[in-house]
């Protein structure tokens, strides 16, 4: 079984806005997939359904973004999924608008959901998606909690638009023609 999570934080104050990339590029997954996420569980919005014909649980964690490891690690531990099949998707603030960057692991590079993650799991050996939303020009808050500008979320929109296929090599064990096909 593999967990796909998408980042974000709950409620309508950060619908759209650039950190909450994850949850959107995750309700457009489910769309492709018909996958239903209506299930509240350890701290999260989940679905079940199949990708490349393997088991997936959907996840958006609803701990807020810096604590996204106490709902990832819960729901990993009770469906007993490992680290390498756990598929996060983040936003990125050092990727232009619209770039996806497909890594099989690696640091948190800054990001506190990916930290929290990291920390919860006690690896950094978990794939991820990261999807660019800009180098902000100052304030870093202002700009993730921000929503883009509308050319700037068309970029975003097709880049996420790409991450079902992503997903689809990526469980299927092409992790490395997904790298070479978007990154």
């Amino acid at each position: 079984m593999y967990m796909i999570v998408g980042l974000g934080n709950p409620g309508l104050k950060y619908h759209h806005t650039r950190h909450n990339v994850g949850f959107d590029a995750l309700d457009m997954v489910a769309k492709e997939y018909g996958i239903s996420m209506r299930k509240k569980e350890k701290n999260g919005i989940t679905g079940t359904g199949v990708i490349s014909g393997e088991k997936v649980l959907l996840v958006k964690p609803q701990t807020y973004m810096n604590n996204s490891g106490e709902c990832v690690e819960p729901l990993a531990s009770f469906y007993k999924i490992l680290p390498e099949h756990v598929i996060v998707i983040s936003d990125d603030v050092s990727l232009d608008y619209g770039r996806l960057r497909i890594r099989k692991k690696g640091s948190a590079g800054g990001h506190n959901g990916l930290k929290s993650i990291i920390a919860h799991l006690g690896t950094e050996s978990f794939p991820r998606v990261r999807v660019g939303v800009g180098i902000p020009e100052d304030d870093m808050i202002a700009h993730v909690l921000g929503r883009p500008k509308r050319e700037d979320q068309k970029k975003i929109e097709e880049a996420t638009s790409n991450i079902g296929e992503a997903l689809s090599l990526m469980i299927s064990g092409n992790t490395d023609m997904a790298m070479n096909r978007f990154n």
